[in-house]
């Protein structure tokens, strides 16, 4: 029975720059299908950041800001906590309410982004394969 992230993470990654206007990020997020990006602040910060439906939701449409006119970087949640593809489905999700989000990057030893999932994969695993402790 496939229970690690692997097996359920989609890859690859969807990664964009801090100073894309988030409307250009909400159009390749719709066209896409998927409802978070991979922010790459390499030479800032470093690591990653992510920005998802629900930062659009409560940082641009609550408070009446134009997208057009915002940047990732504005909006986006930094520095984010990655997983690993070795994880359980159980670790992932455990991290994942741990932090309060519903999108955990996967990385691998080098710190290099190889996937993504997202409380909806999880959700769809245990739909498909049952659970069992």
């Amino acid at each position: 029975m496939p229970t690690l992230v692997r097996d359920w993470m989609t890859s690859p990654v969807i990664v964009i720059d801090p100073d894309t206007s988030v409307s250009h990020a909400m159009t390749l997020m719709r066209r896409r299908g998927i409802h978070s990006l991979v922010v790459d602040l390499a030479g800032e910060q470093g690591g990653y950041g992510i920005l998802t439906t629900t930062d659009v939701s409560n940082k641009i449409v609550l408070t009446e800001r134009n997208p057009a006119e915002t940047r990732v970087r504005e909006i986006m949640t930094a520095p984010v906590v990655t997983g690993k593809a070795e994880w359980t489905l159980k670790q992932a999700s455990a991290t994942m309410q741990e932090h309060k989000f519903h999108h955990l990057p996967i990385a691998d030893d080098n710190g290099i982004l190889v996937g993504i999932i997202s409380d909806s994969d999880i959700f769809a695993a245990v739909e498909e394969i049952g659970w069992r402790r």
